[in-house]
């Protein structure tokens, strides 16, 4: 179903235990290497660029080194980070890299730069009524499978059913006892 309309309150407590996403928004230049690598490369690539001086000094060692890259470069506002980076970010100072394992390598996020753009009560009201609805239809799903889980009834049809009678009426052996050697 639809789920109800947040109250005054709700949208007010979201808003105040999310300052991050608004009365502290920040918007984020970030600059990123994707880096096709190995496993046992990772290592030496911390270490480079921990070395490295400059982003250029360390994507001019990954092309020595024959490791294929992409590099890339955007302006992000808080919401539209992952969640699980959001923090970590916030607490970079401009100019940090952070490295985050990826699929086929690793990624590395130089924040190039922040600025602080907050965002009124007003402005994130609708953001905020979407984000509670969503997790009301999220919560109240999950509900409904657990209860059609718990009330679920496996029966076996056709062959299967014999199958399954044979198996269910089968003596079940004890466990095997450890076997200990003989004594010398």
């Amino acid at each position: 179903g639809t789920p109800a309309e947040p109250g005054e309150a709700e949208v007010t407590a979201y808003f105040e235990k999310h300052p991050e996403l608004f009365g502290q928004r920040k918007v984020y230049r970030l600059q990123e290497l994707s880096i096709s690598a190995a496993q046992d490369r990772h290592e030496a690539i911390r270490a480079q660029l921990a070395a490295s001086k400059t982003l250029n000094d360390f994507a001019a060692w990954l092309k020595a080194e024959n490791l294929p890259f992409k590099a890339a470069q955007g302006v992000k506002a808080a919401e539209q980070l992952p969640e699980g980076m959001r923090a970590k970010i916030a607490a970079m100072p401009d100019g940090q890299a952070m490295i985050v394992n990826a699929p086929e390598g690793l990624l590395v996020i130089v924040l190039a730069g922040s600025q602080l753009q907050p965002v009124t009560l007003e402005q994130a009201r609708p953001a905020i009524v979407r984000q509670l609805k969503n997790e009301a239809r999220q919560k109240a799903a999950k509900a409904e499978l657990d209860r059609l889980k718990a009330a679920a009834k496996i029966e076996y049809l056709g062959e299967y059913a014999e199958a399954a009678k044979l198996d269910s009426s089968a003596p079940v052996a004890p466990a095997a006892e450890a076997a200990t050697p003989p004594a010398q």
